[in-house]
C-alpha cells in the first residue's frame, strides 16, 4: 500500500535553502505576467512557499493570500519584510479553502505535479475554481513530460553549476502510474544536501481536461512567462484557464 500523501514533506527538506535553489527561476517575468492577469483583483497562490511571487505582487498593490503544505516554508515567508501581512492557510492546496473569491489563482514551478494522483490534481482544479470570481483565471506552470531520457532506465542529470553550488538530480520513472521519483543532490562548501521529491506528471492535454471538469476552459498557453509561442519543441508551458461560470 502506498504511503499517505504528506503535503508538508517537500518543505521540511528544503525550506531553509529554497530561496538559494530558486535563484534561476524567472521571477521578474512571472510577477509581471501575473500582475497583468490579475487586472488589479485579489490573488490566491497555491504553494505560496517563502513568498518568491507573493511578496512582489503585494508590493505592487495587489491583495494576496496563499495556501502551502509546509509550516517551515511559511515560517520563512513570515521572516521577510511584509511576510507577516499575507494571510496563509497551511494545508493541502488540492482541498484547503480560504475565505473570499479571487480574480486569479496561481500554481507555478511544476507544483501541480507534487500532488500524488490524477484524482488529487482534478480536485486541485476544482479547488481553484471554487476560489475564483466569475470569469476569474487559474494559471498553471509545468514542464512537458519527456520520457526519452529514461529509455535505458533511471537518469542522472546536471541541473546547475556555479562556483557556489552544484546541483544534480537522479530520477526513476514509473510510467504505469505517471510517477517520477527524484532526489536532487546539492553540493556547496557547507556540505551535501539530499532533496527528495516525487512528481505525478501529466501532459498539457490532460491538464486541459481537468480544467474542463472544474468548469474552466483554456484561454492561453505560452512556452514561458515572456509569452513565447507554445509548440512541438516546448519543454514547459504556462497555461491560463478561465472560469466559465459559477464553480
Amino acid at each position: 500500500m502506498a504511503a499517505a500523501f504528506d503535503a508538508s514533506a517537500y518543505g521540511r527538506s528544503i525550506a531553509d535553502i529554497y530561496d538559494a535553489t530558486a535563484r534561476d527561476l524567472p521571477t521578474e517575468a512571472t510577477v509581471e505576467r501575473l500582475f497583468r492577469l490579475a487586472g488589479g483583483g485579489p490573488v490566491l497562490e497555491f504553494g505560496i512557499g517563502t513568498g518568491r511571487l507573493a511578496l512582489p505582487l503585494a508590493a505592487r498593490g495587489l491583495t494576496v493570500a496563499g495556501v502551502d503544505g509546509s509550516p517551515e516554508m511559511v515560517a520563512e515567508l513570515r521572516r521577510k519584510p511584509g511576510g507577516d501581512r499575507i494571510p496563509v492557510a497551511v494545508g493541502d492546496f488540492s482541498a484547503t479553502r480560504v475565505e473570499g473569491r479571487f480574480a486569479l489563482v496561481v500554481l507555478t514551478a511544476n507544483t501541480i505535479f507534487a500532488l500524488p494522483s490524477q484524482d488529487a490534481q482534478v480536485e486541485c482544479f476544482r479547488n481553484a475554481a471554487g476560489h475564483l470570481e466569475p470569469g476569474g483565471r487559474f494559471v498553471v506552470e509545468a514542464w512537458v513530460p519527456d520520457l526519452s531520457g529514461f529509455a535505458r532506465g533511471p537518469a542522472l542529470r546536471l541541473l546547475s553549476l556555479s562556483e557556489e553550488a552544484v546541483t544534480a538530480e537522479a530520477a526513476r520513472l514509473a510510467p504505469a502510474t505517471q510517477m517520477m521519483y527524484t532526489t536532487r543532490v546539492r553540493m556547496t562548501d557547507e556540505g551535501l544536501r539530499l532533496l527528495p521529491a516525487n512528481h505525478r506528471y501529466a501532459w498539457p492535454a490532460e491538464l486541459d481536461l481537468m480544467g474542463r471538469l472544474a468548469g474552466m476552459t483554456l484561454e492561453s498557453r505560452w512556452a514561458d512567462w515572456e509569452g513565447a509561442p507554445f509548440g512541438d519543441d516546448s519543454r514547459a508551458h504556462v497555461s491560463v484557464y478561465r472560469l466559465t461560470g459559477e464553480a
